[in-house]
């Protein structure tokens, strides 16, 4: 799968467990960037995603806990100006090492 397949999605989440929001925010830190505390950004390919949602799965509670996966779109069809932030900023890595 080449990098043109890959897909930026957002992650937010609302974990009111101290040791499974700390779990989650591990593995979401090993998949993409933190942009807010509870805030990722994931430049993946399909099948990276869904190896991301099975971690994320054996983590959370669906009874107590919410995730939410917003897709962006392509990477490879993006332009810088899909962030804008008011006060402190964390954009996303540019052009980090893929792994696919």
């Amino acid at each position: 799968m080449s990098r043109d397949d890959a897909r930026r999605t957002l992650i937010a989440y609302d974990i009111p467990d101290d040791r499974r929001r700390t779990k989650l925010a591990k593995v979401l830190g090993k998949f993409g960037d933190r942009l807010q505390f509870s805030v990722f950004v994931t430049d993946v390919s399909p099948a990276r995603l869904m190896r991301m949602k099975d971690e994320i799965s054996d983590i959370i509670d669906s009874s107590a806990d919410s995730v939410l996966f917003c897709d962006i779109g392509k990477i490879s069809e993006l332009s810088d100006d899909k962030f804008s932030f008011l006060g402190q900023s964390r954009a996303p890595t540019p052009d980090k090492a893929w792994i696919l």
